[in-house]
């Protein structure tokens, strides 16, 4: 068997570099450990990080494909934050302009949820613990 620690990170592509910078940095509140920009490649390669931990690689290259999404396709699902208080973070998202599903409660764990997407439409959930 393999003896995974841990999540390493999650990569994701976004189409405008500066739009899902400022999404995942000064709404989510990511904070960037690395910013590179890779001549070679015309593409920029941010590292951030949540409470300290290495978390997301944000890429930014040039005419990427689109990737279809069908919300129940192989495939990531989406990708799910926590949080303390659902409500607040809710409304938070709210002032930022970001527009929620409604909250919902995990009949298996009995914990609220809410759903939101980023700048490219990615799939986000917030997870109360």
């Amino acid at each position: 068997m393999l003896k995974l620690k841990k999540i390493h990170h999650i990569a994701i592509i976004c189409s405008d570099y500066q739009k899902s910078k400022h999404f995942y940095t000064k709404i989510l509140g990511f904070d960037i450990i690395a910013e590179t920009y890779r001549e070679h490649r015309q593409s920029y390669k941010l590292d951030l990080s949540v409470n300290g931990e290495y978390a997301i690689e944000l890429f930014s290259f040039p005419n990427s494909p689109k990737r279809l999404s069908f919300p129940e396709a192989c495939g990531l699902r989406h990708l799910a934050f926590a949080v303390q208080d659902i409500y607040e973070a809710v409304e938070y998202l709210d002032k930022q302009g970001i527009q929620t599903e409604e909250i919902r409660t995990d009949k298996l764990t009995n914990k609220k949820f809410v759903f939101f997407n980023d700048p490219d439409h990615l799939p986000l959930e917030i997870y109360q613990i």
